[in-house]
């Protein structure tokens, strides 16, 4: 059998439940996984261990008194630090949020608690959440487990390096402009950013976000198969009446047409070699599973990621700007001086134009998404980044900035979208990216379980050896 640590969350759930393994054993594997593997990688930066055995002894009582504590019974969990759980801050990988505690749970880490979710951990972010790399002031870098040269991603970066090293079998993750999907990208893992409204959100700790947010911001799952984002989707998906945007919509079990558009240049973006040979694998993967995969043009990405930069900007500038300049680091007063610049000076009539154009968008991809169910694209236009490489210069930043154009483009048009492992390129991990239509993340789940089959299984890696 392998080391607890790393069996696959719907793996650990089914043992837990048949009393195989108990939820204290379970969690204490992973919390000495997280003693020996984290001083390398700085993945998990706010740590309770006794907190973590107390609610796994909680999990084990309900099955002794033959309850079933949810579908993620016993599984190590970790949340990132930019959503409220209570009696930790809310740092955001802020120092001026350090002594932000929190006095209650976020809808998403409620929803993981009742369906009996280990947290063990709390994982960093860049700051203020708003790089595709993560490092800050206050918690320091993660690196990639898979390969420390490499940026683990971000925001979610701690989350996606937590999985990679087997800290947590599933890990929680936000993802406004491809924060989920691309440090799954880059540690070699699979990551779901869900429908706005499918996960609900709050924070307690902070005002509510403005329209930006509000219309693109999502909780999603980091996993190390496509199962488990499945059963973490069930779990953080409950209602919770705290999030106006919340829509009680049932898991997707419809039939649909397995017919995919293969994307390989959306809008025409620079791709490399090796993120275009693996979209033709990934599209012969899916032939074989019996999928019809088409090569034809998706609809507009360059309009919907204009449209992403104007609503997220709007946000930085009237909220968020004065915040970073107090917080006085250097990294991301240089990214949002870099973003700025690309989204130029929003004001009110540009935001209304901005919300006009996306609902054209949004009309337009749900009409290509009713022919094409799911769109095969590149995560990236590029294999995962050196680290540190949007700050070494503003040509870096732009480089950078051109291919993410698909994790840009994405949460304005308000679809769900999942990052798919498919293996390695020159020492670096790659993967493709499934596109399907509003409140259908049952397609790409389905999509993405026929790319996972005709691959390999997705390991651990020790960082202490990499």
């Amino acid at each position: 059998m392998p080391e607890i640590w790393e069996l696959t969350a719907s793996r650990i759930a089914t043992e837990v439940r048949a009393k195989r393994l108990s939820a204290v054993d379970v969690t204490e594997a992973h919390l000495d996984q997280l003693a020996r593997v984290n001083p390398a990688i700085n993945a998990v930066v706010q740590e309770f261990p006794d907190e973590a055995l107390d609610t796994a002894r909680q999990v084990d009582a309900a099955l002794a008194r033959g309850e079933d504590p949810g579908p993620l019974s016993g599984v190590p969990v970790t949340i990132k630090v930019n959503v409220d759980q209570k009696g930790h801050a809310t740092t955001n990988g802020l120092r001026l949020q350090a002594a932000l505690v929190a006095t209650e749970d976020s809808p998403v880490v409620a929803n993981i608690r009742k369906a009996g979710g280990i947290i063990v951990g709390r994982t960093n972010t860049p700051a203020l959440s708003l790089r595709w790399f993560t490092k800050n002031d206050l918690h320091g870098q993660t690196l990639n487990p898979r390969n420390r040269e490499i940026t683990p991603g971000g925001s979610s970066g701690g989350a996606a390096a937590a999985v990679a090293a087997g800290i947590c079998a599933i890990a929680h993750g936000t993802d406004i402009a491809g924060s989920i999907r691309y440090p799954a990208y880059a540690c070699g893992l699979h990551g779901l950013r869900p429908t706005p409204g499918r996960v609900p959100a709050y924070n307690s700790s902070g005002p509510d976000r403005f329209i930006g947010a509000q219309l693109m911001a999502v909780s999603g799952p980091i996993a190390r198969s496509i199962q488990d984002l499945d059963i973490a989707l069930t779990a953080i998906s409950a209602p919770d009446v705290r999030d106006p945007w919340y829509v009680p919509v049932a898991a997707g079990s419809a039939d649909f047409p397995k017919r995919a558009a293969l994307a390989l240049a959306p809008d025409g973006m620079d791709v490399t070699e090796d993120v275009r040979a693996a979209l033709l694998d990934g599209a012969d993967r899916l032939r074989d599973a019996g999928w019809t995969v088409e090569e034809v043009d998706c609809p507009p990405m360059r309009r919907a990621a204009a449209v992403n930069a104007c609503l997220w900007m709007a946000e930085m500038q009237f909220g968020a700007s004065e915040l970073l300049a107090r917080e006085g680091e250097a990294d991301s007063q240089f990214v949002f001086a870099r973003m700025s610049e690309e989204a130029g000076q929003v004001g009110f009539r540009s935001l209304m134009e901005a919300l006009q154009m996306r609902a054209g968008l949004v009309r337009q991809w749900e009409l290509f998404l009713r022919d094409y169910p799911v769109v095969l694209c590149p995560v990236s236009g590029e294999l995962p980044f050196d680290q540190q490489l949007d700050v070494s210069s503003e040509a870096a930043f732009s480089r950078v900035f051109e291919a993410q154009l698909t994790q840009r483009a994405i949460p304005a048009i308000g679809v769900p979208a999942l990052s798919v492992a498919t293996g390695g390129a020159n020492g670096r991990p790659v993967g493709v990216q499934l596109i399907g239509p509003r409140f259908r993340e049952d397609i790409l789940l389905a999509a993405g379980r026929d790319i996972e089959k005709a691959g390999s299984p997705i390991g651990v890696s020790d960082p202490n050896r990499s």
